[in-house]
């Protein structure tokens, strides 16, 4: 995380100058007036903050660094290297994504929003009914999770990345595998596949 953006402003003028609130004895000093004029340059960009501090909360308008803070808050995966609209729309959508963590939508999402791909899901599970006792039950005997990232290049693809986006949206009971391989599916070539537990 870079550090951050806020400091002195040229030219921005406080709202509250210092001079005017010093006693009437020294209303008239040349000297107090013209020192407390260089506090006021250091505390205007405060007075500015806290005149726009809705606005840092708000993904969409908050400085870039700040943008940052506010994506460990609201827990937004993030590596930190990402573009700042990306890192913006992760810290939009966090509360969303963690409404549906666990489920098949949200490992979708979040593999989605970190690689800009849509993900192919193939998981063990399934739901089923029937009028009749002792019906076969859907999914598959083995529990499992495979998620394949079909992306043009899957050399630019960091299967590691891919493998913490799946360990920590997935729902916590399943092993799961990952593998990015070419685009479009009937063209692919080569893989690069990744387990996990």
């Amino acid at each position: 995380m870079s550090g951050s953006a806020r400091g002195t402003v040229p030219g921005l003028a406080t709202p509250y100058p210092l001079g005017a609130a010093l006693p009437a004895v020294y209303a008239e000093d040349d000297f107090g007036q013209r020192f407390v004029s260089g506090l006021d340059v250091v505390l205007a960009p405060l007075f500015n903050v806290l005149d726009s501090l809705e606005a840092y909360f708000s993904p969409a308008l908050a400085p870039a660094d700040f943008v940052d803070y506010l994506a460990t808050w609201v827990g937004a995966e993030l590596d930190g290297d990402e573009p700042l609209p990306l890192r913006r729309h992760a810290v939009a959508s966090a509360v969303a994504l963690h409404r549906v963590r666990g489920t098949r939508q949200g490992l979708a999402a979040a593999v989605r929003l970190a690689f800009g791909v849509p993900p192919e899901i193939t998981e063990s599970g399934g739901a089923s009914w029937s009028s009749a006792p002792l019906g076969p039950f859907p999914g598959a005997p083995v529990a499992g999770l495979h998620v394949v990232l079909r992306v043009a290049d899957p050399a630019v693809v960091d299967p590691h990345r891919l493998r913490a986006v799946v360990a920590a949206a997935r729902p916590a009971h399943l092993p799961f595998t990952v593998s990015v391989t070419n685009s479009p599916p009937h063209t692919a070539t080569s893989s690069r596949t990744s387990e996990g537990a």
